[in-house]
């Protein structure tokens, strides 16, 4: 089972295209769910945040406010870090029970969907990676028409991460995300087909 790295940066569609990959029938872990589920309402990871953090970051209903944690950690790299502590083991934990369960089913290639793969050192985990882009243009206006954020808000989540360039770089598969729904659709179906070809990695297709 060859396992696929598949990642972005925020507002690149990255989402959209593992939507098109689950559509097409390929097993897709996504990070952001264990990412939730590790720290779900009664668990001992949200727990362990509120230890750190102050029960200040849960909403009305004991669940974690996510978007006054987002705002927190991304205004404070040490808080961030201290973030990465409580979750990271416990989805790397989740992601190694659900490759199991996949191996076991005999799926022959399983995209692991994580924002932000190379920011933590996930690449070396996986056989290839998946780089979806898009013009930062296009990344700013999804993040307004989507979350709502100002240009300020966007762009300070964007220097959060990896320049997406410098994650094309260093991609095995490039998907660039300049068109329409359609566009994309048909990319997917391609990087399909090829992945099926066995290519190997460092083949630095772009789509």
């Amino acid at each position: 089972m060859k396992v696929i790295g598949l990642t972005g940066g925020i507002g690149s569609g990255k989402s959209t295209f593992s939507d098109l990959l689950r559509a097409r029938g390929a097993a897709v872990i996504d990070a952001d769910r264990l990412s939730r589920e590790a720290v779900a309402t009664g668990s001992p990871g949200l727990a362990d945040v509120v230890r750190a953090f102050g029960a200040e970051v849960l909403d009305a209903s004991g669940g974690l406010d996510r978007k006054r944690m987002a705002a927190r950690v991304f205004a404070d790299p040490a808080a961030r870090l201290t973030l990465e502590r409580i979750v990271h083991p416990r989805v790397r934990e989740a992601m190694a029970a659900e490759l199991q369960r996949l191996f076991a089913s005999g799926a022959p290639l399983v995209f692991y969907d994580v924002p932000l793969l190379y920011e933590a050192g996930r690449d070396r985990e996986v056989d290839a990676v998946v780089v979806v882009w898009a013009p930062r243009e296009a990344q700013l206006a999804r993040l307004a028409a989507r979350d709502g954020m100002s240009a300020a808000e966007a762009e300070a989540r964007m220097s959060a991460q990896l320049p997406l360039d410098e994650k094309a770089r260093r991609a095995d598969f490039v998907v660039v995300n300049d068109g329409t729904l359609e566009d994309l659709a048909a990319k997917a179906d391609a990087l399909l087909s090829d992945l099926s070809r066995n290519l190997p990695k460092g083949a630095a297709r772009r789509y």
